[in-house]
């Protein structure tokens, strides 16, 4: 029924000779206006403000200046400050779009983690510390901000489009796994409901970069058919699966075997299956895996208070070597862990390219930063910041249906761009034409004028609330009590 309410099948009938893409795109416009309640004018003129903007989003009031925002400045603020979006609602009109179609039918979901940092928002309440990446060696930082974990569908081929699912900003005291694992769980389950996977098709692969614990995610989200894939560091230490038992042996059987070290090639033993394939950008990439490859686990961290004897979580070890890279001419392999314990060479190629896929949704997020300014704006409430990335999510989602149907407004020292392969950003370029022919959603804007607010020179007599960052729950210690010899 909920799935009926976001995007029913015969919403809006094609009439003669019209586009069935402008009809999509003015079906979701009219469900992205049903999801929004309160302030709801003001945030869909946002979102068009920010799709019709010739150049870069570098603040929001620059937005009310575009002639598809009819309203001021203060309207702006107030509706990201005290509007109202359906997150719900929104997420299934997400779900219900057309995914990108790959050949052998299989869906491809990439996950990883953007932030939004605010070092110096002392008054925002909800800041982690976010891991960011420097442009040196070893010059990595943790900086203060707001982190948020999105799913996207991959393309098949080399482009820089993403179809973004779903967003979640996890808090401070959260659990990455748990929090990442209840996410696609919630994705697959709108995936299933619209449609788009039906018994009998092939398991929707989910990516996952380093960061994360993939034979977690796959015990967590073991009863949907789903395939992790997860890379791991060069510094994992990963168990062989145990002899087979011989006649009799005494003494209980004998659950991990020989360890395998990532880092010492030495204890590798022969790979299970070897594949080769030529590649134009990475010349020969040789891959090797090996079957019912597991962690060892201890019940500590995660694992602690597990009921019961704690898993053996059995999947395929694959190590990816190329000859070299655009910029790096002595690569270091790359080892990736998938949940198939026992993947085919088929398999094995299929894992390794749908991992090189992973890297189109780092241009999703550049495009997201640099040209709509999804983290210019210096919100002091979170829960205004999720509705503007959603407002980003909704925009990107318009662009993604009207790719067919823009326009290629280069710039004059641009090339042309082929049939079909716009970008994002010439998508964009090119809305303002597509948005004068859509349906007229808001109402006219009442006439108004700002309130006198505080007096120039006056003092703030309620000054925010400054908050720490990072775990604002404290652990339990027990103090150990010690006697002292006397006499």
């Amino acid at each position: 029924m909920a799935f009926s309410i976001a995007w029913p099948d015969g919403y809006v009938e094609p009439g003669a000779g019209e586009d069935q893409a402008r009809v999509r795109l003015a079906a979701f416009r009219r469900r992205l206006y049903g999801c929004l309640t309160a302030r709801a004018d003001e945030l869909f003129e946002l979102a068009d403000a920010v799709l019709c903007k010739p150049g870069r989003v570098l603040m929001l009031a620059e937005l009310s200046l575009e002639p598809e925002h009819q309203r001021g400045h203060g309207a702006l603020y107030d509706a990201l400050n005290c509007g109202t979006v359906q997150v719900t609602r929104l997420r299934w009109a997400l779900a219900a779009m057309p995914l990108p179609a790959w050949d052998d039918g299989r869906i491809r979901l990439a996950v990883d983690v953007s932030n939004w940092l605010r070092p110096d928002a002392v008054t925002s309440p909800e800041r982690s510390f976010c891991h960011c990446y420097g442009r040196g060696k070893n010059s990595a930082q943790m900086i203060p901000g707001w982190p948020y974990s999105l799913v996207a569908a991959l393309e098949p081929g080399r482009t820089c489009w993403t179809r973004l699912l779903d967003a979640v900003r996890p808090g401070p005291d959260d659990d990455l796994a748990t929090v990442t694992a209840a996410q696609v769980r919630e994705v697959v389950q709108r995936i299933i409901a619209a449609g788009h996977w039906r018994d009998g098709d092939p398991d929707i692969v989910v990516i996952f970069d380093a960061g994360y614990e993939p034979a977690r995610l796959a015990y967590l989200l073991r009863d949907l058919p789903v395939q992790v894939l997860g890379r791991l560091g060069s510094n994992r230490v990963l168990r062989q699966p145990p002899p087979p038992r011989q006649p009799g042996q005494m003494g209980a059987p004998l659950r991990h075997g020989r360890e395998l070290k990532l880092a010492d090639q030495a204890t590798c033993p022969c790979p299970d299956v070897t594949t080769t394939s030529q590649t134009s950008r990475y010349g020969t990439a040789t891959a090797r895996a090996w079957h019912r490859m597991h962690p060892r686990l201890k019940a500590r961290g995660a694992w602690a208070g597990h009921p019961g004897r704690l898993p053996v979580i059995e999947g395929t070890l694959i190590q990816l070597t190329v000859d070299h890279l655009p910029h790096d001419h002595d690569p270091k392999p790359v080892w990736l862990w998938t949940s198939d314990p026992a993947a085919d060479a088929a398999g094995v190629d299929r894992c390794w390219q749908a991992f090189l896929r992973r890297f189109d949704i780092e241009h999703t997020f550049r495009f997201l930063k640099q040209a709509l300014g999804w983290t210019r704006p210096r919100l002091r409430d979170p829960a205004a910041a999720d509705r503007w990335t959603w407002l980003i999510l909704a925009a990107c989602a318009q662009l993604w249906l009207a790719r067919g149907i823009a326009e290629d407004l280069r710039l004059p020292w641009q090339r042309p761009a082929p049939p079909g392969r716009l970008t994002p950003a010439r998508v964009r370029r090119g809305f303002r034409n597509i948005h004068g022919t859509l349906p007229a959603l808001t109402a006219a804007p009442k006439p108004g004028k700002p309130g006198p607010g505080r007096p120039p020179g006056s003092r703030n007599r309620r000054p925010a609330t400054r908050h720490d960052v990072g775990k604002t729950t404290s652990k339990k210690t027990t103090q150990k009590t010690t006697r002292s010899p006397t006499g």
